[in-house]
């Protein structure tokens, strides 16, 4: 019987089709964007349809700051001012707001797949292959219109057509290399070339690595264009290292030691003697590695945790086929002496070299009975804990 595949699985073929792994990574470590035509014009269908916007305007969630809408040919910000779509108490003034959208506004739902579980679940699968966090807004442009003028993301993006087609201008280069949300987009910023031209169709995908400049605008005709923008939300070896830098402070004295401003008049040289060895302990790969699990437990603690059970946990025996909980973010990290520690949403769990074994052939799917001495106590509490549930392919 042929395997399932994951939710990391599911989620790489949704954003990045029959592309290798490791070429996706060499594309996401790169500055180059890439058009990925689609065979298949329903191929992101599954994820989002008009009809789930509708219902979303239709709820209490449909308010600032999750809802905004643009408009390209505003002066100056496109962004259209509040009054103009939403009431005082910032839900959403349908009348308006539908007002708004007939005359050109193109309609933005931010961070979507916190609300809306095929989104979530497409999410949760990219985050488990990148390990940090991944959002989906949404974008509902009247047929020839424009939201937004040219400008660059701090962050890389996949754009997915649903509906309708968006016709989109890229820039050559980065004018404002690697930028991120703590260097937003900079004034007077000019094209370093000329732009390349393509049209998203539904089912198509495009990879925009931060930086880049683009704009985008839909096709004129009766139809709107309907896109998801995923947001690769890497963080910078700045971010990095500023946490690192807080991790350390409460045992490294160095950190904590008053900095010398009297002493700037002597020169760049007396404060840089200062600081080396600090800058040396700082690149050491525990400090890195530490400021690196900080993230990952961050991670897993901002997100739904996607638990493999409910309020009541399923019964397991000997003969059970379990697996991993698809929807779990989790992360083995191997510690001295053969053991591991197992980082997730709730508080870790320190294991044997055997229990960690055995989280590793969960992976695929395995009875306890099949993994030895002990394995069905540890399952069970793996269950009541949410991270093991009974594998619906046995």
């Amino acid at each position: 019987m042929t395997r399932a595949p994951t939710l990391a699985e599911a989620a790489w073929a949704q954003a990045f089709g029959d592309l290798p792994v490791e070429e996706g990574i060499a594309l996401r470590e790169g500055a180059a964007w890439r058009h990925f035509p689609a065979r298949d014009p329903a191929r992101h269908a599954a994820l989002l349809s008009v009809a789930d916007l509708d219902a979303f305007l239709a709820t209490d969630a449909a308010r600032s700051p999750r809802l905004s809408m643009a408009d390209g040919r505003r002066q100056g910000s496109a962004a259209v001012p509040a009054g103009h779509y939403l009431a005082e108490d910032g839900r959403a003034d349908l009348p308006r707001l539908f007002a708004c959208f007939d005359g050109g506004a193109t309609l933005v739902v931010s961070q979507f797949h916190e609300l809306h579980p095929a989104l979530m679940r497409f999410c949760r699968g990219l985050e488990q292959v990148f390990l940090h966090a991944v959002q989906a807004n949404i974008y509902l442009t009247p047929p020839g219109a424009q939201g937004f003028r040219m400008h660059y993301d701090t962050h890389d993006v996949l754009v997915l057509q649903l509906r309708g087609e968006k016709r989109w201008r890229l820039w050559p280069g980065q004018p404002f290399p690697r930028p991120t949300r703590r260097t937003p987009w900079q004034g007077g910023v000019e094209p370093i070339g000329e732009a390349e031209a393509l049209t998203l169709r539904p089912g198509d995908t495009l990879y925009v690595p931060r930086g880049v400049l683009h704009d985008a605008a839909a096709q004129d005709g009766d139809e709107p264009s309907l896109h998801v923008t995923v947001g690769l939300l890497e963080p910078s070896f700045a971010q990095v290292l500023r946490l690192a830098v807080d991790l350390l402070e409460g045992e490294e004295p160095a950190l904590r030691e008053a900095f010398p401003t009297w002493r700037l008049a002597e020169g760049p040289g007396a404060l840089a003697g200062l600081a080396a060895p600090l800058a040396a302990r700082l690149a050491e790969p525990a400090a890195l590695e530490r400021a690196a699990l900080a993230l990952l437990d961050r991670l897993a603690a901002e997100r739904p945790a996607l638990l493999g059970r409910g309020l009541f946990p399923p019964a397991v025996e000997a003969g059970t086929r379990l697996r991993l909980a698809p929807g779990v973010l989790h992360a083995l990290v191997p510690q001295d002496g053969g053991g591991a520690t197992l980082r997730w949403a709730g508080d870790p769990l320190e294991l044997t070299a055997d229990q960690a074994a055995w989280v590793e052939r969960l992976a695929e799917g395995a009875a306890p009975a099949a993994l030895g001495d002990g394995a069905l106590d540890f399952c069970r509490r793996l269950v009541r804990s949410g991270l093991l549930e009974p594998d619906p392919e046995a």
